[in-house]
């Protein structure tokens, strides 16, 4: 003892006989600081039951994986287990584990609580054993494959009433057997908390969800407009994902009830996702036409992700288990391919590039989450749903982007085609336009058997116009005269300028008899019309016309019709002009003064 006190007071002295004594005793020493740190170390976190009202959502607990998947209670209390936090993340290597949640009541009454486990939906099974006094009390399973009716299961949660005695300790220890990825959270609760939580939450789910349907809704009335491939890869991409996001964070087992296998299988979309996802590219990129080599990278991509799909039908906690590393190299490829669509200067592809960026940020903390290698937060775990929405919402912009520079180049075809067909003074159909369209005209009305006529049409003495008035008060005069014939003809009507101050009118449907009207009208119109033009010059124009049916009975083509059309129009020209003058299919010329109005 007197070496002792020296020892502690350092006053031993450096003789030869006392230096063994010496080096034992620090020996001891530090051997016993080393044991009650170790003790220390090793003791199992307790959460002391303090407030009057409970409501814990992050303590520390422990957790054991049990390897062999074999471990009972009795068997499992006795191994070394690990701290870590009420809500953690283990990754696919920790497919049946155990946690131990230790609680000391320090109150002088008795505690009732409730251990919610908020994410028991995903797991096959939950098993747990309270302990008291190293005494087994009571214990439950619940087999998720028949818990829709179990008595601890509520909306996706399993919620198991437990009670800490005054002054005593309750150990809990939850046995989760999960499908693939361990993912853990548990939640102390007094019984007006623990209600609380099971009524509440789920609502960013629920509005994730919802944003994404009105987007299915959206899509699919742009697929009904466009018809175009995209629109389904799209519309498929964003039904896979929020099956994903429903399934993944309980909103299905919370609606509908509904846990176990056949809820698992829905896990088949973290594959239809990536799938539809790069298809999708592939369409709206036209890789296959445009970019050879960036296709040929997603092809391989997608040869992997069909068959670890395929694969699933079969063994789907199998195909899940490589699933991360599998959505990792897909995110690396498909941002690759979008660097180099941005580099070859598409323009679609800086869209897709920020979209996707969003998705690979916080799809990457969610696979570090689900791969246990990062601490559980509210981004980490809910990673997926935020960047499938947001790259979804891009997805969205980029389609109809991409309807608009569509329509664009079809509203520039469509004026191009306009500038061909039509006159580019008064607007009317071309010569070159009406010859086409008017031989389809007459196939069809021969093959329907209606009637059809044509009118040829020359204004009287514009050269004179022209020579008095100059030719701006001559093309005033044509568009002017062109307004008439569109103001008293029918919409089904086919007009033309076929050069200088001729004109052509094809009336579909109408009889010889009714096509001399219809020119009447047309002269009568013309010669009525004051033709205002530069400084306040009026003119007085008239028109000869011509009338000739188009018989349909016989081979007779649309020129022979503008020919016997064109007789007449020189014969109401040479009995002085300002009348209608027809020619019926026999090719002789009618009275033009029976015809004339009065």
């Amino acid at each position: 003892m007197q070496v002792w006190g020296d020892v502690m007071n350092d006053k031993v002295l450096s003789t030869p006989e006392r230096l063994p004594q010496l080096v034992c005793c620090k020996v001891i020493f530090f051997s016993l600081v080393l044991w009650v740190f170790c003790v220390a170390a090793q003791a199992s976190p307790i959460v002391n039951i303090v407030p009057e009202t409970v409501q814990l959502t992050s303590f520390p607990i422990e957790y054991f994986i049990d390897d062999s998947q074999l471990l009972d209670y009795q068997s499992v209390r006795k191994e070394a287990f690990q701290k870590t936090t009420s809500t953690t993340t283990l990754g696919t290597q920790a497919t049946v584990t155990w946690y131990r949640i230790t609680l000391y009541n320090s109150k002088k009454q008795d505690k009732s609580l409730f251990l919610n486990l908020p994410k028991a939906y995903h797991v096959r099974s939950i098993q747990i054993a309270e302990e008291r006094s190293k005494e087994l009390t009571n214990q439950a399973l619940i087999d998720l494959n028949q818990a829709s009716d179990h008595p601890l299961m509520f909306r996706g949660a399993v919620v198991y009433p437990f009670v800490v005695p005054a002054g005593e300790t309750t150990v809990l220890y939850v046995r989760s057997h999960v499908y693939s990825h361990q993912w853990f959270s548990s939640e102390i609760y007094d019984d007006a908390h623990s209600r609380r939580a099971l009524v509440g939450g789920h609502l960013d789910i629920a509005l994730l969800v919802g944003m994404m349907l009105a987007l299915v809704f959206y899509n699919g009335l742009l697929y009904f407009a466009t018809s175009r491939k995209e629109n389904i890869l799209y519309s498929l991409y964003l039904i896979s994902g929020l099956t994903w996001i429903a399934l993944s964070y309980g909103l299905i087992s919370k609606a509908f009830n509904v846990y176990g296998d056949s809820l698992f299988i829905l896990n088949l979309s973290v594959f239809t996702m990536p799938i539809f996802l790069l298809l999708f590219m592939m369409a709206i990129f036209e890789t296959r036409k445009f970019y050879p080599k960036e296709h040929r990278a997603l092809q391989g991509v997608l040869v992997l992700l069909v068959a670890s799909f395929l694969y699933g039908l079969v063994d789907i906690a199998g195909a899940l288990k490589p699933a991360t590393g599998l959505a990792s190299l897909m995110m690396v490829v498909t941002f690759s391919v979008s660097i180099s669509l941005l580099r070859k200067r598409n323009p679609l592809a800086k869209f897709f590039l920020i979209g996707h960026t969003f998705f690979i940020i916080f799809n990457g903390f969610a696979v570090m989450y689900y791969m246990g290698f990062v601490k559980p937060n509210y981004i980490n775990s809910h990673g997926v749903g935020i960047g499938i929405v947001l790259e979804a919402l891009t997805l969205a912009f980029i389609i109809s982007y991409r309807i608009k520079v569509l329509e664009d180049i079809r509203s520039k075809q469509d004026e191009l085609k306009k500038q061909a067909s039509t006159d580019p003074l008064t607007q009317l159909y071309n010569r070159r336009y009406f010859i086409a369209e008017g031989r389809y005209m007459v196939k069809k009305a021969k093959a329907n058997e209606t009637s059809l006529s044509v009118l040829t049409i020359d204004i009287d003495h514009f050269k004179a116009v022209n020579d008095n008035h100059g030719h701006n008060v001559g093309d005033l005069v044509l568009i002017g005269v062109a307004g008439v014939f569109q103001r008293f003809s029918r919409d089904k009507d086919l007009i033309a300028r076929f050069g200088g101050e001729e004109f052509v009118i094809l009336l579909p449907e109408a009889g010889y008899a009714e096509a001399l009207e219809c020119a009447e009208r047309i002269r009568q119109g013309v010669e009525k019309h004051i033709f205002k033009v530069n400084d306040g010059l009026n003119l007085e124009i008239r028109v000869s016309i011509g009338v000739a049916p188009v018989d349909v009975t016989t081979l007779e083509s649309l020129e022979s019709a503008i020919d016997r059309a064109d007789k007449a129009l020189y014969q109401a020209k040479s009995l002085g002009r300002n009348r209608v003058c027809g020619a019926d299919s026999s090719g002789s010329a009618v009275d033009c003064e029976s015809v004339q109005a009065s």
